[in-house]
């Protein structure tokens, strides 16, 4: 008894359940709870740039052969592509076999922040004025201003603002520039590797505390919207949590099998990070920890520190499925007809626009707004709908990215002949 009540996986789960009862029982607690969770994460968040900055520069350090990292980058790229499209395709199609959106009344859906009319019918939505479908939140991607700001003005307020993708621009040219230094460099790689270790100590530290995490988490979920929220809009939620499952245990499962490790074990292997991603609701509380797993589970550092930074901003596969799934949630309620053909070209929009909001901000709602701008179906004002039950599917968003990068990375250490599948048996057999 006393061996499970100091197991992290117990404890998490006992936070959880203490979360969503005091939530119930105790709503004033939302602002204090929310205050836990979020000093947790930002104990989390705190770590993450350093982490990525000393892994991924060690990594690249390391590799001797620049080829060997444009190749392990390269094939990373496409296969976050390829999966993502798979995971957009499929949302789409549970979608529109589900159809959790008939039979809603768009009159009695509370859209009275929003600043232009809500489309009810297709013919309303052929009448709303250009201007009152957009507005300057919704503005059309700036594709050109999103590859300037891939290059960090100052590197420094990159890192103070957590901007992944700059954090990574600068990281690589870094990484490269050491690995060329030859003995020169050699000192400040060995202080970079003595540094790491010292980060990922207190990562461990940190950890510690991931119960009071969720138990914040939750605890303002239930007691700031209520078990009756998740009544109105809950066949919604559900083709979310639905649609991430089949992906994670069909797709995922089947690349697995493909590269011969068992998505079983894998999840199993790091349950007690999939718990506190859940409880928090933010995939990147659990980063630091998965890059470390990983390495213990045979993936070799260099491949770490490459694949798992990029594919938290190339490889979302449950932010993919919501967006696509929500589109098609958004047309049913408010009774709009999508032809296949304008479904298909929805496809191909959503594999630009997801990819573009990558590192923003409330990515998912930016990329469903902007896509909304090109297909000009509704006003953009109608996604305001999704924000009533955004915070119940974005446990199944995170674990589902979660999941995908740690498979994806797995994959790639196998392509390339840096997994250790001895150390693999070892770590998923204890």
């Amino acid at each position: 008894m006393k061996k499970l009540r100091s197991n992290l996986t117990f404890q998490v789960i006992v936070a959880i359940l203490l979360g969503v009862l005091v939530g119930v029982l105790f709503p004033g607690f939302t602002s204090t709870a929310k205050l836990i969770s979020q000093i947790f994460i930002n104990m989390i968040n705190m770590l993450i740039a350093p982490i990525i900055f000393f892994t991924l520069v060690l990594g690249i350090a390391r590799m001797s052969d620049m080829k060997k990292l444009g190749r392990v980058g390269g094939k990373a790229l496409i296969y976050f592509e390829i999966i993502t499209t798979f995971a957009l395709a499929l949302g789409m199609i549970v979608g529109n076999i589900v159809r959790p959106g008939d039979g809603v009344d768009a009159a009695l859906i509370n859209t009275t922040h929003t600043a232009a009319p809500v489309v009810t019918t297709a013919a309303s939505a052929a009448a709303v004025p250009a201007a009152a479908a957009t507005t300057p939140a919704a503005a059309p991607f700036d594709w050109m201003g999103f590859l300037a700001h891939i290059v960090p003005r100052n590197i420094f307020d990159a890192f103070a603002t957590g901007d992944l993708l700059q954090i990574l621009f600068f990281t690589v040219l870094f990484g490269i520039a050491l690995s060329r230094s030859g003995s020169y460099g050699q000192p400040l790689i060995d202080t970079f590797e003595r540094i790491s270790k010292v980060l990922f100590k207190m990562m461990n530290y940190v950890m510690k505390l991931a119960p009071v995490g969720a138990f914040g988490g939750m605890a303002f979920t239930i007691g700031n919207f209520g078990l009756k929220m998740l009544r109105p809009m809950s066949l919604a939620i559900i083709s979310v949590y639905l649609t991430c499952i089949l992906f994670v245990f069909i797709v995922l499962g089947l690349i697995a099998y493909w590269n011969r490790f068992s998505i079983w074990k894998y999840l199993k292997y790091i349950r007690e990070e999939i718990l506190i991603v859940f409880g928090t609701s933010s995939s990147e509380s659990a980063l630091p920890s998965v890059m470390q797993k990983l390495e213990k589970l045979g993936c070799s550092r260099s491949v770490v520190g490459l694949v798992i930074p990029t594919g938290y901003s190339f490889n979302l596969d449950g932010t993919s499925i919501y967006l696509s799934l929500a589109l098609v949630f958004l047309t049913q309620v408010f009774h709009l007809h999508m032809s296949l053909v304008q479904q298909i070209t929805a496809l191909g929009i959503l594999i630009i626009t997801s990819k573009g909001a990558a590192g923003v901000t409330g990515a998912g709602y930016i990329a469903l707004q902007s896509t909304l701008v090109v297909l000009k179906i509704m006003p953009v004002e109608n996604v305001a709908i999704i924000l009533g039950i955004d915070r119940f599917m974005s446990e199944a968003r995170a674990i589902t990215n979660f999941i995908g990068n740690g498979v994806a990375t797995i994959v790639i250490a196998k392509s390339e002949k840096e997994f250790d599948q001895a150390a693999y048996e070892n770590a998923t057999t204890n």
